[in-house]
């Protein structure tokens, strides 16, 4: 998935197969990552979607917390992300890991985690 600017350069912004649809709504997780990766707290992260019964779809993120990091919740996701992406886009939980799941190439391997979220 991407688009191109006023002068024809083409950018690649995420992959259509990670994007979650959450009320109807779409969630790009890069978005949503780029915004987390500000916060002191977190060396690394991944979003995915996870099933709701209401909303079909929901943000979740897996975080890898930076040295000396003690504690991270979702709220201080929330309050921290408040005013910088929609309110639909924020992940309302978490899970805290000591590493992604990656290929060989370095990449994160969401399938692995929508899998183990599951």
């Amino acid at each position: 998935m991407g688009y191109t600017d006023a002068d024809g350069f083409l950018y690649i912004s995420d992959r259509i197969k990670d994007m979650i649809i959450s009320g109807g709504e779409n969630v790009y997780p890069a978005e949503v990552e780029a915004a987390m990766l500000r916060m002191p707290a977190i060396q690394s992260v991944a979003v995915v979607g996870v099933p709701h019964d209401k909303w079909g779809e929901v943000p979740h993120a897996v975080v890898v917390l930076r040295d000396g990091a003690q504690h991270l919740e979702a709220s201080d996701v929330e309050a921290f992300l408040e005013g910088q992406l929609a309110r639909y886009k924020v992940p309302k939980t978490l899970t805290v890991v000591e590493e992604l799941p990656r290929t060989a190439s370095g990449k994160i391997r969401k399938n692995v985690l929508r899998e183990q979220l599951r």
